[in-house]
């Protein structure tokens, strides 16, 4: 309502940031910013010469005069000496504070739109009629202070985007033929190499190039540790350089940057309208016609002079901004709760369903689970030594890029295992790898796979089915089996604390979907405590166990990585998108998108959401009772026009104040910028060397 009567829409704001995201934008922004910066002007003068009117009321000598009525009774006419005077001044006070919400009024009735502020323009209007220009102008002047705070009610939303904003800096030094040289960072273009010196902020998202260094990239992904940067590393704008400096190659620029996909996340969470605040609008058709229709019968039957007052009064009371303002203050302020806490809502309605979930969906593979391979256990067979099986199965697999891989030779070095480089190397997709060591054959995989190949692995046999829920790698070297390599998928740490905390408030159904096979989709669920559990699933399969959900009455939550899992998030009521700082898929697919990957989060949104409805209702309470109470006072003449504009901006403040509770929800978590690093960026932990 407030951008109806202002205009004021943050144009300082919008103009920032079209200069970091779209340079041609600057004579648009600069004129939006000179039109708020005229009717704030206007505003503030015309609260000026209303105020000065009643200072010289307050100083004006007072003239008496005898006056005989046709009776023949004597009375005496004070009258002020100053009056021309006062009321000149009120008048053009009240013609600068009313034109606005006037001609805006009749703006709307000339295109067939129906808004409720169009009550107080013809309460203005009345005012004048009859000469009351200090009552219009304060009327008109609270309703105009009254929609400037709610023009401002983002409760450090709209403040959060100025500092994401700001994060990423405005020149970049490039890269090019002829040497170095500073740039504007929105010149960019992907495919240009940077160089980010110690100190600075990474201009845009990139992959390093040359250099290491150490980067803080807690404002983007929540770690509060910095993490080092190698050649090959992924690297976000906005984040801080800390040590070494960096050759940057750009690969996204501007709004495509995981900084951009915050800043647009939020202002588009903010644009959406939910259901309640539908009703409103819908309603409004007839609310206008009702208040003029009891305004009039009261202007009617009252025959003292106040009748006309009573009538302002009942116009200025009837426009409900308190109950307009209810609904999207308690909104936006959750929504800088959430964003506060690293969880970032595309849609202002999916806050208010989180509170009526009943069935939340869990992907096991990267969202109960770090995903990524840990090496937790060697069993080599009898006379072979877990040095040699782990110095043969890393020499085999040092030319892979398969996680199993990576995390054998992660294990190796940090054990001081010198592995060697093999004479051949053959990957066989989905199977293992093929490689010559001492001038024999080394086969490292699945049993099946050693099973193809002739191999006897029955001595494994009953080391095999003892780590069932692990996935195995076996190893042989020539005709000789030496063991095999058992290696986890390591659980979140908070994971099981998250869904016992879901469990507490009130969540009937808590399920793990997973890929995997049921060995590993068993042993997972009973870490987590979590009975309900199905493995080998297919993506149609996520799907469907979804829809039944849905089917049996369950309002669902569905929580993936937002790549494999995008059918089941897109079906569900609500979809959830783990640690999505970087990934457009998790982005793009998913209602909510964590840049954490703190699973305690999901229950302390379903909670926030809770609290957001209680305060939305004490709202539209309050709004309602201050309607009613001062529209009845003002129609048997207990309050004057100016009361009433006078609690018009008091019933403002006190919803918006309500709603700014909801900012500091949940101060006994920890800022998203403040949490503990990501358990799948931290190194693994050595493996036993023996079974």
């Amino acid at each position: 309502m407030a951008h109806r009567i202002l205009g004021i829409q943050d144009a300082e704001l919008k103009r920032q940031s079209h200069d970091h995201f779209h340079d041609h934008a600057h004579g648009k922004a600069a004129a939006q910013a000179g039109y708020a910066h005229f009717w704030l002007f206007l505003t503030l003068m015309g609260g000026l010469l209303v105020t000065t009117s009643f200072w010289v009321q307050w100083f004006s000598p007072i003239t008496e005069t005898q006056v005989i009525d046709a009776q023949g009774v004597t009375q005496i006419h004070k009258e002020y000496l100053y009056q021309f005077h006062m009321d000149a001044v009120a008048g053009i006070g009240a013609l600068f504070l009313g034109i606005r919400i006037i001609w805006h009024a009749m703006g709307n009735l000339i295109r067939g739109h129906q808004h409720m502020d169009e009550l107080v323009a013809l309460a203005i209007v009345a005012a004048f009629a009859i000469q009351e220009y200090r009552a219009a102008g304060l009327i008109a002047f609270f309703l105009l202070i009254a929609e400037l705070v709610e023009s401002r009610t983002a409760i450090g939303a709209r403040a959060s985007i100025e500092e994401l904003i700001k994060l990423t800096p405005k020149t970049a030094r490039l890269i090019a033929e002829d040497g170095e040289r500073e740039v504007e960072a929105v010149s960019l273009l992907q495919g240009q190499r940077v160089r980010v010196r110690p100190g600075d902020n990474v201009p845009a998202d990139g992959r390093v190039v040359s250099g290491e260094s150490t980067i803080d990239q807690a404002n983007i992904t929540g770690e509060s540790l910095p993490v080092d940067k190698h050649p090959g590393d992924a690297v976000f704008s906005g984040t801080t350089n800390l040590t070494g400096a960096l050759e940057i190659e750009v690969t996204k620029v501007g709004g495509e940057t995981t900084l951009g996909q915050v800043q647009s996340l939020i202002l588009q969470a903010e644009k959406t309208r939910i259901p309640i605040m539908r009703l409103i609008d819908r309603y409004v058709i007839w609310y206008t016609p009702t208040v003029l229709m009891l305004a009039g019968l009261v202007l009617f039957f009252t025959r003292d002079d106040n009748g006309i007052q009573r009538a302002i009064t009942m116009l200025v009371a009837s426009c409900p901004c308190a109950l307009i303002m209810a609904t999207p203050t308690a909104m936006v302020a959750g929504l800088s709760c959430a964003a506060r806490l690293g969880i970032l809502i595309k849609d202002v309605a999916h806050l208010e369903s989180a509170g009526r979930l009943t069935a939340v969906v869990f992907d096991k593979t990267g969202t109960l689970t770090t995903g990524r391979l840990y090496v937790t256990r060697l069993i080599p067979v009898e006379g072979v030594e877990g040095a040699d099986l782990l110095r043969v199965a890393a020499s085999a697999e040092q030319h892979s890029n398969h996680p199993a891989a990576r995390a054998l030779l992660e294990v190796a070095n940090e054990a001081n295992v010198q592995y060697e480089e093999p004479d051949k190397f053959e990957e066989v997709p989905g199977k293992g790898v093929v490689a010559d060591l001492d001038g024999k054959r080394v086969l490292v995989g699945r049993e099946t796979f050693l099973k193809e190949n002739g191999l006897d692995t029955s001595p494994l046999r009953d080391a095999s089915e003892q780590a069932e829920g692990m996935s195995q790698l076996f190893v042989a070297h020539g005709d000789r089996i030496l063991g095999f390599v058992g290696l986890e998928d390591r659980t979140r740490e908070a994971a099981r604390g998250a869904i016992e905390e879901l469990r507490d408030i009130g969540i009937r159904r808590v399920a793990m979907l997973t890929g995997d096979r049921q060995a590993v989709a068993k042993r997972v669920a009973a870490e987590m405590a979590c009975t309900e559990f199905k493995a080998d699933c297919l993506p149609q399969e996520k799907l469907d166990l979804v829809n039944d959900m849905q089917a049996s009455g369950h309002r669902v939550m569905v929580i993936g990585d937002g790549v494999n899992d995008a059918p089941a998030l897109a079906a569900g009521d609500l979809g959830v998108a783990m640690g999505a700082a970087g990934s457009d898929v998790a982005i793009n697919s998913a209602s909510i998108a964590l840049l954490s990957n703190d699973l305690t989060r999901i229950p302390f949104l379903i909670r926030l959401s809770r609290a957001t409805r209680k305060v939305v209702i004490q709202n539209l309470v309050f709004g309602v009772m201050y309607v009613v109470i001062v529209m009845a006072s003002g129609a048997f003449n207990l309050i004057p026009p100016e009361v009433a504009g006078f609690l018009h901006l008091a019933s403002t403040f006190v919803v918006v104040f309500n709603s700014a509770r909801l900012v500091r929800f949940g101060e006994e978590k920890t800022p998203h910028d403040q949490v503990a690093p990501d358990e799948s960026m931290a190194p693994p932990a050595p493996a036993p060397a023996t079974a």
